[in-house]
């Protein structure tokens, strides 16, 4: 089942939002409940098991968590005199079934995602010493989404812990927070104070929720159906065969896996922002135009985003905060100066972040080796970005001017085409060895003389309608840099003119979209994240 289903997404969605809608207000949010379970159990089958285990463990945690809260303040009222003793024995107590709650949680995701990982390495590990002692390899399927649910599971009760939020006492809702149907194959990974009362609040579908969903979905068909599943054939053959051609030919594969990658999850995020809006849940954007970004800092500040965010709150900030880190920030300043000792507790908590963040893509070594390319980058930026800001004053070049933001810009997308080769690459091996082949066999005329560009499943026609699409995609793009509100100013258009969009975005979906015979549609590739 894939958000890109025709069946899926005018079928059966419509038919959920007219059971959602004939229903009572106080009912609506058990509809969202009882479908989300049902696709959840119609993908994943018995392993619903562990999210239902998810949900009872947040819960309970959170609920004590409160409760420990309560009882704090309580005491701190009746003993103002012990106020920091109180806080220092709940804190440890806090602590205590927060970690617990932690532990159970991402022993879930270890146990399907990291498991064999680890025990291949460890395997591997004991044949050096000569030790008769094997781990066994095991072979099964992991809960559609568990990635996603997890760190959302994990925000909920770190909120709770740090009193951002209060525990809910519904536990319906917490169970329609963890699973709802839209966000739990590819995120975003939202907060529970984000949606939470959106979700239950069991708002009527209206005519403009409905009219801008099916636009922004259909948007998102654009981008997958029309370019996605028109490059998936061609990345998979350069990258399972890239010894065989040359250096130019690679470089086309490596920046259509990109292309591929961004579209594919960008349009998964358009269709969930979509079907979330139907039923008036706003759920946040996760990609705000990366590639106008002007260095790879800023480049996650735009690309997946709540993923992003989630590190940075939960990762970043309570390591480089932590009193350790102080005391060695401190230490630091009196050996580096005030330049560079601060970037020492910043450069561990970034390790930290990068590390996890690449762990998280998935148990490999291209994953971690992606995660520390992306840490070097980023450190380096941090490092040298008050010597480039300097030499550009002394130089008299203005960094606002558009020559210089496109040269940025072009810099940090190869960057990222660098770093996305790593990504998809079967080994580290491998990429080292494409990424060898771009600078050393690299020859267009002699790529394009042979047509092999032509051998990669696509002909002319299809070069052509990714160009004409993404040249689209760009426009939209730049016109929300500069701050339009697009679907707001579509809808405020003639009905005629407002409808030939509509009916451009379907025929183009219809005409140019790869589907049929040949074409092999792209997996949702987060979901295996």
């Amino acid at each position: 089942m894939s958000y890109f289903d025709p069946g899926f997404i005018f079928l059966v969605v419509p038919i959920l939002l007219l059971i959602y809608n004939l229903v009572p207000k106080k009912f609506r949010p058990i509809i969202l409940l009882v479908f989300s379970f049902g696709l959840f159990i119609f993908i994943s089958k018995w392993l619903v098991v562990f999210l239902i285990l998810s949900i009872l463990t947040i819960y309970f945690v959170a609920n004590y968590l409160d409760k420990l809260n309560k009882k704090r303040n309580e005491l701190i009222k009746e003993e103002p005199d012990n106020k920091k003793a109180i806080k220092e024995k709940y804190k440890k107590y806090k602590k205590r079934i927060l970690i617990l709650g932690i532990i159970i949680n991402v022993s879930f995701l270890f146990f399907f995602k990291y498991l064999n990982f680890f025990a291949t390495n460890t395997n591997l590990l004991l044949d050096l010493f000569n030790i008769d002692f094997k781990f066994r390899i095991m072979s099964f399927l992991a809960p559609i989404g568990i990635s996603f649910y997890t760190l959302e599971a994990l925000s909920y009760i770190l909120d709770v812990y740090y009193e951002k939020i209060e525990a809910d006492k519904n536990i319906l809702r917490v169970a329609l927070y963890l699973s709802f149907f839209p966000q739990i194959m590819e995120g975003p990974i939202s907060r529970y104070s984000d949606t939470a009362k959106d979700l239950y609040a069991g708002y009527k579908v209206t005519y403009n929720n409905f009219c801008f969903g099916y636009q922004r979905i259909l948007y998102g068909f654009v981008k997958k159906i029309i370019i996605a599943d028109r490059l998936n054939f061609l990345v998979n053959t350069v990258f399972d065969n890239y010894h065989t051609y040359s250096g130019a030919t690679i470089l086309v594969g490596v920046i259509g896996y990109t292309v591929m990658l961004y579209m594919e999850f960008s349009g998964t995020m358009d269709i969930v922002i979509g079907i979330g809006g139907f039923f008036g849940i706003k759920i946040k954007e996760n990609f705000r135009q990366p590639f106008f970004a002007k260095n790879i800092s800023e480049f996650w500040t735009r690309w997946h985003i709540s993923l992003g965010q989630w590190f940075k709150d939960y990762i970043f900030y309570p390591v480089s905060l932590s009193k350790r880190m102080k005391k060695l920030t401190l230490k630091a300043r009196k050996i580096l100066g005030n330049r560079f000792g601060p970037l020492i507790s910043g450069a561990i908590a970034l390790f930290a972040v990068w590390s996890l963040n690449g762990l998280w893509h998935g148990a490999g070594y291209t994953f971690l080796f992606y995660g520390m390319y992306q840490f070097t980058l980023i450190l380096l930026g941090n490092i040298f970005e008050p010597t480039i800001n300097n030499t550009c004053k002394k130089l008299h070049i203005n960094r606002q001017n558009i020559v210089y933001r496109v040269f940025q810009s072009v810099k940090m997308t190869c960057f990222v085409f660098i770093g996305e080769l790593f990504f998809r690459a079967p080994t580290v091996k491998a990429g080292f060895g494409m990424l060898k082949r771009i600078f050393t066999d690299f020859n267009l005329h002699n790529t394009l003389k042979s047509n092999q560009l032509f051998t990669l499943g696509l002909d002319i026609k299809d070069y052509f309608i990714i160009i004409v699409t993404l040249i689209v995609i760009f426009i939209v793009g730049l016109l929300k840099e500069k701050n339009h509100n697009i679907r707001t100013e579509i809808s405020k258009k003639n009905i005629i003119i407002r409808w030939m969009i509509y009916y451009m975005l379907i025929l183009s979906i219809i005409i140019f979209g790869a589907y049929g015979p040949g074409y092999i549609p792209v997996d949702p590739i987060y979901a295996d994240f």
